[in-house]
């Protein structure tokens, strides 16, 4: 397994010339701004409550992904001729993946926080759902009573929006 892993790994091919090299800077430089985009789109899409719509985003933020993943990996395998022969060009991308890396922190929060509140009302609501269904007796000792397991019933949710 490890050795397909590898293999996998050094399947990237690095950038040997300054064309090639100013190539691969555009082919991430351009998945980073697209995928920027979606995420974008689906930060504010969730901050207006449309999560349904936010959903949609998947696939294509999976391809755009899958296109940032494959430009980081050859940037890896031409890590060192880009240092020797384009240092501008490369830093010239940490940059732009600096701003990328700060838009998806803005995402990922917000992402945290709708997931968070989510599962606040989920829980209130089986909080509700239990005390409505928890009988109001009190034991011989003037104690409220303690629920049983057949007084207590789940809650049955549905993931899919």
């Amino acid at each position: 397994m490890t050795a397909q892993v590898q293999a996998k790994q050094t399947t990237y091919q690095a950038a040997t010339n300054a064309t090639e090299a100013r190539a691969l800077a555009d082919q991430l430089m351009t998945a980073m701004s697209d995928l920027l985009g979606v995420i974008e789109q689906e930060t504010e899409l969730v901050r207006a409550g449309e999560l349904r719509e936010a959903m949609a985003f998947g696939p294509r933020k999976t391809e755009l992904s899958r296109h940032y993943v494959a430009g980081v990996g050859r940037l890896k395998a031409s890590q060192t001729f880009m240092q020797a022969q384009a240092p501008e060009l490369l830093a010239a991308l940490h940059r732009h993946h600096d701003a990328f890396r700060a838009m998806l922190k803005v995402n990922l929060t917000v992402l945290a926080t709708a997931h968070s509140i989510s599962e606040k009302i989920v829980r209130g609501v089986n909080a509700e759902v239990q005390r409505r269904n928890i009988p109001n007796t009190y034991t011989a000792n003037g104690r409220r009573a303690a629920p049983t397991s057949r007084q207590l019933t789940p809650l049955t949710i549905s993931r899919s929006l």
